[in-house]
């Protein structure tokens, strides 16, 4: 894989203006009428939210991740997909790129909704 070129630089205050979250994937389920959505339901410690991922042919069994961390950006405005709400966006490794996406994934487990950045 070539890497992509490097964006145009951003200033700090725009980089802060995203949320990045830890949450657990608690569960994930089928979008109904999608070959490739699935809406993950994730606890981020002090609530949870339905966050749809395109990620149902990216796996075999994308219930592979029940039960992992995974980094999200929670202060995305809700977008109806498939008619369910997506409160957000998981943050993956990979799909930009062309290459199959993998979670972006603290390197030990910390208390869920711990910012990222």
């Amino acid at each position: 894989m070539q890497p992509s070129p490097i964006k145009p630089a951003v200033s700090i205050e725009i980089l802060n203006r995203l949320d990045v979250r830890t949450g657990t994937i608690e569960a994930v389920e089928d979008v109904p009428g999608s070959d490739k959505l699935v809406a993950l339901k994730v606890n981020f410690g002090d609530h949870r939210r339905t966050i749809v991922a395109g990620m149902r042919q990216e796996r075999a069994n994308p219930r592979e991740i029940e039960g992992k961390q995974a980094l999200f950006v929670v202060n995305l405005e809700p977008r109806r997909m498939r008619g369910v709400v997506s409160e957000g966006m998981l943050f993956d490794i990979g799909y930009a790129d062309g290459i199959t996406p993998v979670l972006a994934t603290p390197e030990r487990p910390v208390p869920d909704g711990t910012r990222a950045g």
